[in-house]
């Protein structure tokens, strides 16, 4: 099992996506992120991860929840935390990124996304309405 961290970059109605260069869902639409190094805190992850794959520096506001599907990532049982961010600095794409994109937040959930992101965003939707925490099997509603 693995544990990553996911950033919703948001400013003005709209987030900040890449597109994959790796191997998995490569050339999808993603959330920026990535793996937890071993003894790394999440936030110092999600600060190394959005300076790696956009250049920027990101300014935690919430936390919209934790994904552990077993099957949100093919390679192997990945958890992840979802931040939501501001962010500072020059947007470039870097590491696995081989873009990125801004898009208004219901633009994003129609793209061809990677892992489960589209739900992700989908409860980043119903968080901008009603605010909360959201996790795998909590309903939405």
């Amino acid at each position: 099992m693995k544990y990553a961290v996911d950033g919703i970059l948001y400013r003005e109605g709209r987030v900040i996506l890449i597109k994959r260069a790796g191997k998995t869902f490569h050339g999808c639409w993603a959330l920026p992120g990535g793996m937890l190094e071993e003894g790394e805190m999440v936030e110092k992850t999600l600060e190394r991860e959005m300076k790696e794959e956009l250049g920027v520096d990101v300014i935690p506001c919430d936390i919209l929840g934790v994904y552990s599907e077993k099957n949100r990532d093919p390679r192997q049982h990945t958890i992840s935390v979802v931040y939501i961010c501001d962010y500072e600095g020059e947007l470039k794409a870097g590491d696995d990124a081989a873009e990125y994109g801004i898009f208004e937040v219901n633009e994003a959930v129609d793209l061809e996304l990677a892992f489960d992101h589209k739900k992700i965003l989908q409860d980043f939707q119903n968080w901008l309405q009603k605010k909360g925490t959201f996790w795998s099997s909590k309903n939405r509603n």
